[in-house]
């Protein structure tokens, strides 16, 4: 498959408890909102910002496979998107290892954008939907490309 210009990447990170048992969803789109793969794993025992953090980490990983140009990062963790867009100061140490790794893998693009969206988005709430096959035992690693 040839690289395509752009993809979108909607992710959502949660756990159960705060630290407790983590998982996280990514569900990839590209421009034209056509599914390209959608992920799900638990982590381990973390926070919730970690979670957040680790969700688009692994979305920047799995856009890797589709793109080196554009990648929008769509998340509903206003930590990560303000850490990453400058606007919020790094107070925690775990948390400034994640936004290091994410600097890391966003080499690998041209440009990557990050955006705050509010949990009514379809799809964060696809990604939240992913996140939750995690936790109920049915994790999902799958390429979508080519379906609608």
């Amino acid at each position: 498959m040839a690289f395509i210009d752009s993809v979108q990447i909607f992710t959502d990170g949660g756990c159960r408890g705060n630290p407790g048992p983590g998982a996280i969803g990514v569900f990839v789109i590209d421009i034209q909102n056509k599914p390209l793969y959608e992920h799900s794993e638990c982590i381990g025992s973390t926070t919730n910002n970690r979670a957040e953090y680790s969700a688009a980490i692994k979305g920047l990983d799995l856009a890797a496979k589709f793109t080196r140009g554009k990648a929008l990062v769509f998340c509903d963790s206003k930590i990560v998107v303000n850490h990453m867009n400058g606007i919020w100061r790094l107070k925690d140490d775990e948390l400034r290892k994640l936004f290091h790794e994410m600097k890391r893998v966003s080499q690998a693009f041209k440009e990557v954008v990050f955006q705050h969206v509010e949990r009514k988005n379809q799809n964060i709430q696809r990604a939240d939907r992913i996140l939750n096959n995690a936790f109920e035992g049915r994790p999902i690693s799958r390429s979508l490309f080519g379906s609608d």
